[in-house]
């Protein structure tokens, strides 16, 4: 396989970055991930990529390029290589602890928000990760009391950073096993991105996936199993019309609105992300009188 330092022979940033290109070829990405990480060396925004083609680029730059393409070819996420990723317009730390934030999940915020007013209410994030849906919520609706979960210490480290940079401090950070960790106190809402990905999904293998945290996307029967776990637990945690919002992966909608109907939630339904695909189920608990 031919190496990035070989490839990259120019020195002029015009050049460097249509060769760079070539290198990645074969990635649906490869224009994006070329002048993503260019810019990251050089520490310049897009529009001086297009501003100064002729920019001379320095050969510790080139050098240190050429490490970042040959990690990229290797599958290695460029949010990964950059050492952060945005979300919901939020600059995002991450690392191989975490998940990379994706922009199916912010149908997720989306819903959360649409579902609740403003107000001094109680709101948990199951498996946080980096903290990405909690803190969009925090950003979003200051006077929630927002608790984030996570069996991961690491990811929370992660997680815990991104809020005191965002300075967003309606966060609360717990290390547990889904509502475990929580307080004994009822939510209004509860929301989660749980792993969802069976076993043996061929789709592990698709570009990145091997480098993320397996804990974070493989689950048991099917891909079911956190999902089975976090309805039961989370029935026994929401306030009588409480909601419950989970991701899920493209073909799991119609097996997850029936585990919502056994655990006796109401108004289920299943919403699609702007890929058409059934993404994200709902629905409100209704106590037994």
């Amino acid at each position: 396989m031919p190496s990035a330092d070989n490839e990259l022979k120019s020195r002029n940033l015009r050049d460097i970055l249509e060769q760079a290109r070539l290198f990645l070829a074969g990635s649906e990405s490869a224009h994006l991930d070329a002048e993503l990480l260019l810019m990251a060396v050089l520490g310049k925004n897009r529009a001086f990529l297009r501003t100064w083609p002729d920019y001379p680029v320095e050969r510790a730059q080139r050098d240190a390029y050429c490490e970042l393409l040959e990690r990229r070819k290797a599958g290695e996420p460029v949010a990964y290589l950059l050492g952060q990723w945005e979300f919901w317009s939020l600059p995002l730390q991450v690392n191989t602890h975490t998940l990379v934030p994706r922009p199916e999940t912010e149908l997720l915020v989306e819903q959360a928000l649409a579902r609740l007013p403003d107000g001094s209410l109680r709101v948990a994030d199951l498996g946080t990760g980096s903290g990405a849906i909690a803190l969009a919520l925090a950003s979003e609706r200051p006077s929630w009391n927002i608790w984030a979960s996570d069996l991961s210490e690491k990811a929370l480290e992660v997680a815990r950073t991104n809020a005191r940079q965002l300075k967003l401090p309606n966060v609360t950070f717990c290390q547990g096993n889904w509502c475990e960790a929580l307080p004994e106190q009822s939510f209004n809402m509860i929301v989660s991105n749980p792993p969802y990905i069976a076993p043996d999904d061929p789709y592990l293998e698709g570009d990145g996936l091997p480098f993320e945290p397996i804990s974070a996307l493989v689950a048991g029967n099917n891909g079911l199993k956190d999902i089975i776990s976090i309805v039961q637990q989370a029935s026994l945690k929401l306030i009588d019309g409480g909601w419950l919002l989970i991701e899920h992966g493209a073909e799991q909608g119609a097996s997850v609105r029936d585990i919502y109907s056994s655990a006796k939630f109401q108004c289920v339904e299943t919403k699609r992300d702007f890929a058409g695909n059934e993404r994200l189920s709902l629905g409100k608990l209704k106590h037994a009188k």
